[in-house]
């Protein structure tokens, strides 16, 4: 793995005796010994994660707003003028398909912060240079920046009695979905989001300070979480995971996702003639009744009939069963409570249509 890139956390992970796999060509841990402990610490307490390998972009100029209304399917106007507050949205290609989902933070009207997926870097920078052309705006890459999430039901406030007067007063001031630089010099951010379902902060600083405090967080007691328990504890709570859920393929209402899709306004942004297209595809939650475990690509059947297949499965801590998201063909009717068959190896799994979040303020939703 010596070829792989490496966050400024990754001798803390070693030294924590981590797994560490290659993820999207990142060296990252998929876990410190347990998953199963890291999953249930962050549903029940608190745990923290190295997420430093997500990319931060700053979109900066007079076209900022203007910029993001044309590249985002969701719209910038919900946030604007709400200095801090942050907005999830997908950015679509011209056929309506998900070049990637991402968080914007509104900072004011010439400048607002992005934080995308790492194994959509390269595409996702070309494309929005290519789109910066047209406007008046500057879109500049934070490689330097590290990313620590901290996410559990007790996550605030073992931040605030942790780390140092300034960043506490910062974090207890922030409201869900809202961030905030920290230093008078807007080096450090931190921003109150995440991506397991659980309250918390997702922190946005420079390396050296990302040592700082993820010694603080571990030397306290609090567990180090990685990729595996990550995405238990996202697909527990229906959070969509790119290029699983999501792609180029699909739009973001074949995807669970139509309510981050803006379609009712005279905001003429990419992919928007494609979406407003009667969809193919919809997006249904499963749980599994049989033995076994749902995984991704298996294929979903009714009444003898593939209807389509699983995007995301995994066995759920929380609930102890298997849980999925799957894409089916919308004209097949699928309702809540009806039973499908789920093709793994050589067997059929009965598998029951469920709503989701599965899981909501850790308790079955």
């Amino acid at each position: 793995m010596t070829d792989l890139l490496k966050t400024p956390l990754h001798p803390q992970h070693q030294q924590l005796n981590a797994k560490i796999v290659d993820f999207g060509g990142w060296a990252l841990p998929v876990n410190y010994g347990s998953q199963i402990e890291e999953h249930h610490a962050v549903r029940n307490q608190c745990g923290a994660f190295d997420v430093s390998h997500m990319t931060v972009s700053d979109i900066t100029g007079d076209d900022t707003l203007a910029y993001l209304a044309k590249i985002l399917a969701n719209d910038i106007s919900k946030i604007a003028g709400k200095t801090g507050k942050a907005l999830y949205s997908c950015m679509l290609n011209e056929g309506g398909g998900v070049i990637d989902d991402l968080i914007v933070y509104y900072l004011n009207d010439q400048h607002c912060r992005l934080v995308t997926n790492a194994g959509t870097n390269v595409k996702d920078m070309a494309w929005l240079n290519k789109q910066a052309q047209s406007f008046a705006i500057d879109v500049k890459e934070r490689p330097a920046l590290a990313l620590i999430a901290v996410q559990g039901p007790n996550a605030i406030n073992h931040c605030v009695n942790l780390f140092e007067e300034e960043l506490s007063n910062t974090i207890s001031q922030l409201n869900r979905f809202q961030g905030a630089f920290i230093d008078t010099d807007n080096r450090q951010f931190v921003g109150r989001t995440g991506y397991t379902g659980e309250d918390g902060i997702e922190l946005i600083v420079t390396a050296d300070y990302a040592l700082k405090l993820w010694e603080v967080l571990i030397n306290s007691g609090i567990q180090p979480c990685g990729l595996g328990a990550r995405d238990t504890l996202r697909l527990e709570t229906g959070m969509s995971l790119y290029g699983n859920d999501l792609d180029e393929q699909h739009t973001p209402l074949e995807s669970g996702l139509a309510w981050t899709v803006k379609l009712d306004d005279d905001r003429d942004f990419i992919g928007k003639a494609a979406c407003l297209k009667a969809s193919k595809h919809t997006m249904i939650g499963l749980s599994l009744l049989d033995k076994g475990v749902l995984r991704g690509h298996q294929k979903v059947h009714l009444e003898d009939i593939q209807i389509g297949e699983i995007t995301s499965g995994t066995f759920s801590p929380t609930l102890e069963k298997s849980i999925a998201l799957a894409r089916v063909n919308r004209d097949a009717g699928v309702e809540l409570g009806q039973q499908v068959q789920i093709a793994v190896r050589n067997k059929m799994l009965n598998a029951q249509v469920v709503s989701y979040p599965f899981v909501k303020n850790g308790q079955k939703a």
